[in-house]
């Protein structure tokens, strides 16, 4: 065991420590071996070190002049458990198989029976009595059906670059005749679930819901029959993304619209393009998306003439694929369909005259 080392004294706190021992050891040696170990063991912490202290400046129960039969040592009990904790070490023995921490680990375990929880009220089929509007110019509009769909939602969520714990939530309602906005709710938010990829959702999804339940409260008449997410649904590493999670609690028939490809059942994005590019699907607007195993995850679109980059569409909750493709297909006017593209520009532009107020 190493020594730890001491404290430098001024003379006078040398001359008194002297005496002391002095003292000590004509009366017995016992007592002088208690007052050195109190030099070299008792101790408090200071600012984060530890200082090391005089027989002198000891209580009285540990003065070297005092008969004590056993060895004195201090010990520190830990913190509360409500008291905020330091951040975990980065040594390995903190961390399970995959990385994380015990922390992480833990939340993963916590939410992946969430997630299975959730999935068992998934409904992967038709489940809504509206129809996508008529797009035929001739078509007589009061002949139009009473179960059309009349408003289609969009939501996504954007990040400060300075600040990436701050972020603009953003719900918008479109016309599903003209796909022009009419309604729209924002929100300025401070991220407190860290991102681990798998588990979006649990950073987002509350958020988002919160907002629908805005809705609910102040537009009721705009409130949305399709929800289209800026995020995935069974295309994802665990078969839940954002669009399941947020369909299954919102109830509502949604869809998950993605600009990039999970590896999910062997599929990759550079063989997905490959594939779309190949001259038997140059022809085609979009591809199924199946996996090793022959599970069809979803599809991969060419959602504009010309675009080199596809969209990947997946089922959220209460539609079926072909649905869901059919409803992206009439929504896009770009790459990416109005009801996320029009939610991703309005919340970057509230995020932006957020940032400009608080300057």
């Amino acid at each position: 065991m190493n020594t730890p080392r001491l404290k430098k004294f001024d003379a006078r706190e040398r001359e008194s420590s002297a005496c002391s021992e002095t003292k000590s050891s004509s009366s017995s040696p016992a007592r002088h071996r208690l007052g050195a170990a109190a030099v070299t063991e008792a101790r408090i912490p200071t600012g984060g070190s530890y200082r090391f202290l005089n027989p002198h400046f000891l209580p009285q129960h540990l003065q070297p002049n005092r008969p004590i039969q056993r060895k004195i040592t201090t010990r520190f009990s830990p913190p509360p458990r409500s008291l905020p904790q330091p951040p975990p070490s980065r040594s390995t023995s903190g961390m399970d198989k995959d990385g994380d921490s015990s922390d992480t680990a833990l939340h993963k375990q916590e939410w992946a029976r969430t997630q299975d929880v959730l999935r068992s009220r998934l409904v992967l089929q038709d489940d809504f009595e509206w129809s996508l509007p008529s797009t035929s110019s001739d078509s007589d509009k009061s002949d139009a059906a009473s179960g059309e769909l009349k408003y289609i939602g969009g939501v996504d969520i954007s990040f400060l670059k300075e600040d990436p714990s701050t972020a603009c939530a953003s719900v918008v309602v479109l016309d599903a005749q003209t796909l022009e906005i009419v309604h729209e709710e924002s929100d300025i938010v401070r991220m407190q679930v860290p991102y681990i990829p798998g588990f979006l959702a649990f950073r987002e999804a509350p958020i988002l819901l919160g907002l629908l339940e805005k809705m609910k409260t102040n537009a009721q008449h705009f409130y949305p029959q399709l929800l289209m997410v800026d995020g995935n649904g069974l295309l994802h590493p665990r078969g839940f993304g954002l669009a399941c999670h947020l369909g299954v609690l919102a109830d509502l028939p949604t869809i998950g619209v993605g600009k990039n490809l999970h590896h999910v059942d062997g599929l990759n994005q550079s063989e997905v393009r490959r594939q779309l590019e190949a001259k038997e699907n140059c022809n085609k607007e979009y591809i199924s998306l199946t996996g090793q195993s022959g599970t069809t995850w979803g599809a991969a679109m060419r959602s504009c003439p010309g675009s080199s980059k596809p969209i990947y569409i997946s089922v959220g909750h209460r539609i079926s694929l072909d649905s869901a493709i059919g409803v992206v297909k009439y929504c896009c006017k770009y790459r990416v369909p109005e009801p996320t593209r029009q939610a991703d520009i309005r919340s970057k532009v509230y995020l932006q005259q957020h940032q400009i107020l608080q300057q």
